[in-house]
Order: C-alpha cells, then sequence, then structure tokens
C-alpha cells in the first residue's frame, strides 16, 4: 500500500513538472501588458476634494462605474455603461467631483454625476502637446510649431506665429533633460499662459532617412552635438484678454538652461531655474510675470562636477510666499522649504537616501505625502513628513514598490504595489492611523508557467559601494554542471535595472534564457540612479571606466561560482547599455566571448549637449576623456562576436555611431555583424520587439551554448 502511495505522489509530482507551461518569446515580450497581464482595478481616482475614489466594475447589467466612500464604505453607481457610446465607459479625467471630462473620437467631452454629456473645448485633431486647464474650461495646444489657446469663452486664440523648422513654440525644450516635460505653463487661475520658445537657427541639421515609401524621403532634425552651439530658449507669457506677450528677462544672449518653470499661486510671478552651459552653475530667479522683469535671484547651487534641477518648486498649500525645493545639495535628493526672498526656512528630509516623489499632501497637519527610498534603493515606499520639523511617519509595511496615488485631503492613499514573490495589491491606507485594508490581491499570471529561480546579490565596489545585482539560475539547474552566462546590463544615468517588484526577474525574456540552459545575471553599478551624487557622479568625465571596472565584480562573481562556464559569457544591452557592451568587446576583449549592442553610443562627440556635457564636459574641456572613450580607435581590439543593432530612424544615438562603427571596422579588418530595424527609432517597440530578441537569443544561441547542445 505505501508503495502504491509513494508512486502515486511520484507520478502526480511528475505530472506537475510536465504540465507545466513553457514561456514563447511573445509572452515573454508582450505578454505582461496582454495575456500574461497582472490583475488591476480598473479606473481608480480620488474624486476632487473629496475622500471617496471611482472604480470602474462589471455587472450584470454591463460596465459600471461606481463611488466609495471611504470612511462609510457607502457604495453609489456614479455611471452605467449604457450611457455613453459604444456602451462602454471611456476614460475619465475628474474637474470636480461632480463633473469629468473624455474623448470621443476626438472631440472632448463633459459627463455630469447627474448623466448629462455636453461638448466641451474643441482641439483640431492635428493638435500635439495639449496642456489642459480643466477647472476653467481652457485647453493650450501646438500646431506646425505654433501656440493656440482656448479660453473660458471658447475663444481660440493663435499666441505665436512665427512656428518654423527652426522657431518652436509651446514645445518641451533642452531634448527632455532637466526634469523638462512640456512647454506649456497656464497660470493656477487661468488667466495666463507661459511658454517655451526656442530658437535652433545655430543647432546642427542632421538627416533622418524615411526608407517606407518610394524614393526614401530625407527628413532633417535638430540635433545639438556636444561641444557645438546650443539653440536659445526664451519664456513668454500670454494674457488672452489684453491679447499680449510679454518674453521673460532671462538674458536670451547668454548659452543657458531654462529649467523648473513654475507660476507663483498668486500668477504675480513665475520662477525659472537658469543653468549655465557647463551645468555647475544654478541660479533661481524671480521673474515679473507682467512686465517680464528681473525681480532677484533666491539663491544659487554650484558643483564642481554639475548641478541637475529635476523638479518644478511646489508651494505650501496656502503660502504664497513659500515652497519646496528639490536639491541634491547635501548628496541625496532631498526637500527643502524657502521663502520667496530665498531664505533657507528649513531642510524637511536628510539621510543616506533620496525623496523620489511627493504625491500628496495634508494641509491641516502641516505634512507631505513623499514617496522615498529610505528603506532600500530597490524599494519604494510611502511616508508622511512634516514640512515644519521633518517628523517622518513611513505608511506602507510591506516590502517592494508602491505606488500610491492621495486623496486630496491627505487623509488617505491607494497603494499599488508589488514585490518579487507579489504580482500586485491595491490598498487603501488611512494616513493617519496607518489602517491598511485590502481592495484586491491580484492572482499570479504566471502560475503554471517555468519561470527561472532568482537570486538577489549584493556585491562592493572597489570604494566599498554596495552594488545590487540579480543572478537567475537555468531550470533542471545542475551544480555540477557548466553553462553559459548572459549578463544584461545598462548602467548609465537615469536607470535602475534590479527593483523588489514582479516579476522576480525583472525581465521575461530572462526566464526564457533560463529554460535555454543560460545562467543571467545583471546588476546596477555606480553611475546608474537612485543612489546620491556620488553614487551617479563617479562616471563623471570617464563614461564607461567606473562602470566597467563595477560590471567587472560582477565577473570576478560569475567566474567564482563552480557552475558557470567563464569561456562561455556573453554580453547584452541597449543605448548606454549598447556603449557598455561594445566597451566591453573592444576594451576588454577576452572577457566576454560574444556581445550584442543594440542603438549603442560610440563616440560621445556625435551624442547630444545637455547629457554629454553634463558626465562628459564638453569635447573642448575634457579631450582625453573622450578620447579614452571614443569606441571608433579601438575596433582593431575586437576578438569575440558583436552583434550591433540598430534603427533607422532613431534620433537619439544617431543612425552615423554604428555605421561609423563599421567602417572602423573594415578598416581594422574586424568582422561585425550588423542588422538594422527600419522605420524604427531609438528602440524597437511593439510586435516586432519579437522578433529583435529573437534575433538576439539566437545570435547568443549561435556563438555560446557548445556544439552539441545547439
Amino acid at each position: 500500500m505505501k508503495t502504491k502511495l509513494l508512486y502515486a505522489t511520484l507520478l502526480l509530482s511528475t505530472l506537475s513538472v510536465a504540465q507545466q507551461k513553457e514561456l514563447t518569446m511573445k509572452d515573454a515580450v508582450l505578454g505582461l501588458g496582454t495575456n500574461l497581464r497582472v490583475e488591476n482595478l480598473s479606473q481608480v481616482q480620488w474624486l476632487p476634494n473629496e475622500d471617496a475614489f471611482t472604480q470602474n466594475v462589471k455587472t450584470k447589467y454591463g460596465e459600471a462605474l461606481i463611488k466609495k466612500s471611504v470612511a462609510t464604505n457607502k457604495v453609489d453607481t456614479i455611471f452605467r455603461s449604457n450611457q455613453f457610446e459604444g456602451n462602454r465607459i471611456p476614460s475619465l479625467n475628474w474637474i470636480t467631483n461632480q463633473k469629468a471630462f473624455f474623448n470621443q473620437k476626438g472631440t472632448y467631452k463633459t459627463v455630469a454625476t447627474n448623466g448629462q454629456i455636453n461638448n466641451w473645448v474643441n482641439v483640431p485633431s492635428n493638435a500635439q502637446d495639449v496642456e489642459f486647464d480643466a477647472a476653467n474650461s481652457q485647453v493650450g495646444y501646438t500646431i506646425d510649431n505654433n501656440l493656440y489657446f482656448v479660453d473660458t469663452t471658447g475663444t481660440t486664440h493663435q499666441i505665436t506665429k512665427d512656428g518654423s523648422y527652426n522657431i518652436v513654440n509651446g514645445k518641451s525644450v533642452h531634448q527632455n533633460e532637466f526634469g523638462i516635460h512640456k512647454g506649456i505653463f497656464i497660470s493656477p487661475k487661468g488667466n495666463a499662459v507661459a511658454f517655451y520658445r526656442m530658437d535652433q537657427n545655430v543647432v546642427t541639421e542632421y538627416p533622418i532617412i524615411d526608407w517606407s515609401v518610394q524614393p526614401a524621403v530625407n527628413k532633417n532634425i535638430k540635433y545639438p552635438f556636444a561641444g557645438t552651439k546650443i539653440h536659445t530658449v526664451t519664456l513668454g507669457v500670454y494674457n488672452p484678454k489684453t491679447k499680449q506677450t510679454v518674453f521673460l528677462q532671462t538674458e536670451s544672449d547668454k548659452e543657458q538652461y531654462l529649467t523648473s518653470v513654475t507660476w507663483s499661486p498668486d500668477e504675480k510671478h513665475i520662477y525659472i531655474g537658469v543653468l549655465s552651459r557647463n551645468q555647475k552653475h544654478l541660479k533661481l530667479n524671480q521673474y515679473d510675470a507682467v512686465s517680464g522683469k528681473f525681480v532677484k535671484t533666491l539663491f544659487e547651487e554650484k558643483d564642481e562636477k554639475y548641478v541637475e534641477p529635476q523638479h518644478e518648486l511646489y508651494f505650501v498649500p496656502g503660502k504664497n510666499n513659500e515652497f519646496i525645493w528639490w536639491s541634491q545639495r547635501d548628496g541625496f535628493m532631498h526637500l527643502y522649504r524657502f521663502d520667496t526672498n530665498g531664505k533657507l526656512i528649513n531642510q524637511i528630509t536628510k539621510g543616506n537616501w533620496i525623496v523620489t516623489d511627493i504625491v500628496g499632501q495634508n494641509a491641516k497637519a502641516k505634512e507631505l505625502l513623499v514617496v522615498t527610498t529610505k528603506d532600500s534603493p530597490k524599494e519604494r515606499h510611502l511616508y508622511a513628513v512634516n514640512w515644519e520639523n521633518g517628523k517622518l511617519r513611513k505608511l506602507t509595511k510591506e516590502a517592494g514598490t508602491h505606488t500610491p496615488s492621495v486623496s486630496t485631503s491627505g487623509i488617505y492613499a491607494i497603494d499599488n504595489w508589488s514585490n518579487d514573490t507579489t504580482p500586485r495589491k491595491v490598498d487603501v491606507i488611512d494616513t493617519k492611523s496607518s489602517k491598511i485594508t485590502n481592495l484586491l490581491t491580484a492572482k499570479n499570471p504566471l502560475e503554471g508557467y517555468k519561470t527561472a529561480k532568482v537570486e538577489n546579490v549584493t556585491l562592493k565596489a572597489d570604494d566599498g559601494t554596495d552594488l545590487y545585482g540579480k543572478l537567475i539560475y537555468p531550470n533542471n539547474f545542475d551544480p555540477s554542471k557548466k553553462y553559459p552566462v548572459i549578463v544584461y546590463l545598462y548602467n548609465g544615468p537615469h536607470a535602475q535595472l534590479i527593483n523588489d517588484r514582479f516579476p522576480a526577474s525583472g525581465n521575461l525574456w530572462y526566464d526564457i534564457l533560463a529554460e535555454k540552459g543560460y545562467v543571467v545575471f545583471t546588476m546596477d553599478g555606480r553611475g546608474s540612479a537612485n543612489r546620491g551624487l556620488k553614487f551617479e557622479q563617479a562616471i563623471h568625465a570617464k563614461a564607461g571606466t567606473t562602470e566597467m571596472n563595477d560590471q567587472m565584480k560582477g565577473v570576478d562573481y560569475l567566474k567564482s561560482l563552480s557552475f558557470v562556464d567563464s569561456e562561455r559569457m556573453g554580453i547584452h544591452g541597449w543605448s548606454y547599455g549598447g556603449f557598455m557592451t561594445t566597451s566591453f568587446m573592444l576594451r576588454k576583449p577576452d572577457v566576454f566571448k560574444v556581445g550584442v549592442a543594440g542603438g549603442p553610443v560610440i563616440d560621445w562627440k556625435q551624442y547630444e549637449i545637455m547629457y554629454t556635457e553634463r558626465y562628459m564636459e564638453s569635447p573642448q574641456d575634457n579631450p582625453k576623456g573622450y578620447e579614452d572613450n571614443n569606441l571608433l580607435t579601438k575596433t582593431g581590439n575586437l576578438q569575440g562576436k558583436l552583434l550591433v543593432i540598430h534603427g533607422s530612424l532613431d534620433p537619439v544615438v544617431v543612425w552615423q555611431h554604428s555605421m561609423d562603427l563599421l567602417r572602423e571596422s573594415v578598416k581594422t579588418e574586424k568582422q561585425i555583424d550588423y542588422y538594422v530595424y527600419p522605420n524604427h527609432e531609438h528602440n524597437v517597440r511593439g510586435v516586432e520587439r519579437v522578433h529583435l530578441m529573437q534575433k538576439i537569443t539566437d545570435y547568443f544561441d549561435l556563438y555560446l551554448k557548445p556544439e552539441q547542445t545547439k
């Protein structure tokens, strides 16, 4: 009897393993957005000025949008799907707790909680950079680099008429660096519109060729290469009542950057962070919004490497004369409270960690609701911090990456979070009592699939700094065997690969590689994000050097593992990771047998000013740094197999980078494999990304696997 029972148990176990499904490449690339999407709640939004949120639910009558009051648990139905065209509740943006707006086939409409639907503002179908002032039923937008504004009465104002290829109005400027994400700034009460104007006449033109038509068509773009002249940016202010525009007196003849554009709550002033061309000197200036005159410099920040403003001012609730300023002046991104005379009142947050977001406020308690890395650089947690005394209260409990949204009052937060083993939970947090109520615990969409074993790894840089990584084991792991390794890396600014969130591997492509018998390793070295200024600035003036030293710590670790075949190691990365991959293959050619570099920077003199001069200085000021990291001079070192991939329409790392690399490889008689994705920009997106990842995988299979396993 025991023998039969044991046999039955073993058979069940075997069947269970046999029935596990293998991830396909399509699953790995697109699955988390399609068939393997993690369950979530739909249209969960706080209603303005109310401690209640909406949620889209399915009923036997169709969709319904319900309202949940947190304190009372009362549930009311606001809308049903049969009230809308197509019997679907559209994506709503709440203006008040009684009225929302939505886009229906290009027409913006409002819907009231009584069910009444009206046409709202008219935005032409070819409009771009749309910026709403929903409270006042106003909207700004651009067409052909000119700025338009629809005011409260429905009147359309054409604010600029000089828009052209060289003159750009109302758009994001400075290549979207310095936290800049828009070019239209409607004042708090809706009485004026500030906007960027960018003159690109002196900026280098660069050809981008569209190969999808016959004959192919060239479209030039303006590309400000490092060390060359930069565009001139000014800030205009338009008054819809007088129909007049004034430009702020920002010394437009200087080579400088205009950042952190912020209206004062009373609309009297505009604040601008004016950053020097070399990015070492920032002035926070105040300007008169009516006359455009310079009023004063509130304070200055300087750094021998760089100052990098990334945020607008955040005015203290109810105050016209106090604001929160984000700064890395003490080595970590923290919050400081200033008055509008430039006097520092107090530093609100401090410590060897950073604030990543301000997500809300509780004005009565004088608290900001902030997301920080205080618990771990790999995690994100919600805290309440008193802006007067700096007292911190942790509001999230479970380890992981928390993404909260906060009610207007700041009393409640909806926390959407995950960690390595939790696909998603959605909780309501009472920020006063810290009580947590669960709304959703999502099922694991990867249940039943073969996924890899993941081990978190901490290594030490040569200066003792912790470096966080992940080791992904091959499926059916046998410690007595030797396995090939693929290292995936980015290791550049403003990116972090190692986080505590679902899925545990961080990328289902790694799970595919594990199924194919690879060990996968990935690690964030110095230069990457969210670890403080010293960590980020370690790469300054020598991009590629410190990062390679750190990644070599990972290589040494891999070589110390008995099951790693150090003769069969591959490396892959894209963009900065493509630069790192190519750097390894040419500067340390005996480490990796195979490399796949996507969209790689090859010569920093051919990358844009704002980013490059921050991390590398200018070519004129740092010629040795540029030469040491110029990969065009090192093609003769290549020993392994290198595949370079590039998008033909890449406006970020222009195509010439990899074309020049090929030219030099011919001169040095080195074979580099090359693949181009027609009509893709800096990366390959959408369904064609499945093709890309299969190509990369096939390349590793071809050159990394032993003959008998191919």
